[in-house]
């Protein structure tokens, strides 16, 4: 006689089956050999992003220090590294669709590194003055704003499109996780080595990410027509002709865009001056703050790479954007070290929700001939980001950190309401 196994009870009446769902967090980099390099090399070049954007704040803080514009000083060296964006970044996106993005990326990392060992040995000699670190900056916020698009469209191209969510946010963990460590050790260098080694590892780290690319390659990229249909002038009239016409809801998610990547965002740009003018700390703890930002943006990121998208991806940008406002708000008055460790962490949460929905979005409505010149005019506001941080910065130094972070708080909220109302398409995007 066959022996068949006992069929399970069912639950009894008024029991719930609980199963806990499946995580997703690395399905994509598990899966994927291809987007694993990437994923590694993405992690390399934010780290030596979150490095400079640190070393160089606290360099001009300490050649300003005593002058009556070190506030404005401090954030429009972190902010101006944004204004290439104006005019490099959407060429990039043009050279993106244009030729081979992956060693296009390669080439401008190989310039960051050198730009960076150069300026670290500036800074070695003692001769460097402000307008050494400005140059610096602008010179390596070229090379980022073409490669950025370049290597955010690389993601579609080593992952099939059922994984691009997954991926995509999977990739943001390679921002927010080098938030956490990249400033914990500068602040630690910075208060026990001096700058040197702080820009000198940046250099190194750009050397990671091109050997991580050598070896890659993109299996799902399909090769466009951008050269065929037309002069780069022509391709990028193309792609701006999309957005107006085609796609309005990448548009609108483009003025949204607006409320954390240029009001809100100087806030982070005024720490080294929060810190010390108002918790009255130091370098070091100005680095364990910036890493508190990371640890807000990487519990986002590895929930929304874990769960999925619970609620409607629209609905949710709209509403990481109103939440972004808030605690940018309610950090302006967290004079306690514990609690501006915890607001902050909450707004860099809200932050990086925002941008993977958004990017998760726009990745999935761009046709891949125009994902390299979509994906580099959605970060076209960012190189307004400068004349921002002005403002703020301006405004740190006419009244304090505290009103000026507050005003941009409330601006943000009201702003952000008001986007709410208005911006239908994005309202009903799934």
């Amino acid at each position: 006689m066959l022996c068949h196994p006992a069929p399970r009870a069912r639950a009894a009446i008024g029991e719930t089956d609980l199963r806990l769902p499946r995580l997703h967090t690395l399905d994509a980099w598990l899966g994927y050999r291809n987007y694993r390099l990437l994923w590694c090399g993405n992690f390399f070049a934010n780290s030596a992003q979150w490095l400079q954007l640190l070393s160089v704040g606290w360099l001009v803080r300490e050649l300003s220090e005593g002058s009556a514009v070190a506030g404005l000083l401090v954030v429009t060296v972190g902010g101006i590294n944004t204004l290439p964006g104006l005019v490099a970044g959407p060429w990039g996106g043009v050279l993106s669709d244009r030729f081979d993005r992956r060693r296009l990326v390669i080439t401008f990392q190989l310039i960051m590194c050198g730009l960076a060992f150069s300026f670290a040995l500036l800074v070695l000699s003692e001769r460097v003055t402000i307008w050494h670190a400005y140059l610096y900056v602008i010179l390596a916020g070229v090379c980022h704003s073409m490669a950025q698009p370049m290597r955010q469209s690389l993601i579609a191209a080593t992952v099939p499109r059922e994984m691009l969510g997954n991926a995509l946010a999977a990739n943001v963990l390679t921002i927010t996780g080098t938030r956490i460590f990249g400033p914990f050790i500068g602040g630690i260098l910075i208060f026990t080595l001096g700058f040197f080694w702080n820009f000198t590892i940046e250099a190194c780290l750009y050397l990671a990410n091109v050997l991580m690319l050598m070896p890659m390659r993109t299996p799902y990229y399909r090769q466009g027509d951008a050269r065929a249909r037309g002069s780069a002038i022509a391709n990028m009239v193309e792609g701006i002709r999309y957005i107006w016409s085609d796609e309005r809801a990448i548009f609108q998610m483009m003025i949204l865009s607006i409320i954390p990547n240029i009001i809100l965002h100087p806030t982070w740009f005024l720490l080294p001056v929060f810190t010390t003018d108002v918790l009255n700390r130091s370098a070091d703890v100005g680095g364990y703050l910036l890493s508190v930002t990371g640890i807000g943006g990487f519990l986002a990121a590895l929930f929304m790479a874990s769960f999925g998208f619970i609620f409607d991806k629209g609905k949710v940008v709209l509403g990481a954007a109103v939440v972004s406002s808030i605690t940018c708000f309610l950090f302006a008055f967290s004079h306690w070290m514990a609690l501006a460790f915890v607001v902050i962490a909450a707004m860099a949460f809200s932050q990086a929700v925002f941008r993977t929905s958004r990017g998760t979005l726009i990745q999935t409505l761009a046709p891949d001939r125009l994902r390299g010149r979509l994906t580099s005019l959605q970060s076209f506001d960012r190189g307004f980001l400068v004349v921002a941080s002005l403002g703020v910065g301006a405004l740190s130094d006419a009244t304090s950190p505290v009103a000026a972070i507050a005003i941009v708080g409330a601006l943000g909220l009201a702003l952000s309401l008001i986007c709410c109302a208005a911006l239908s398409r994005v309202r009903q995007l799934p």
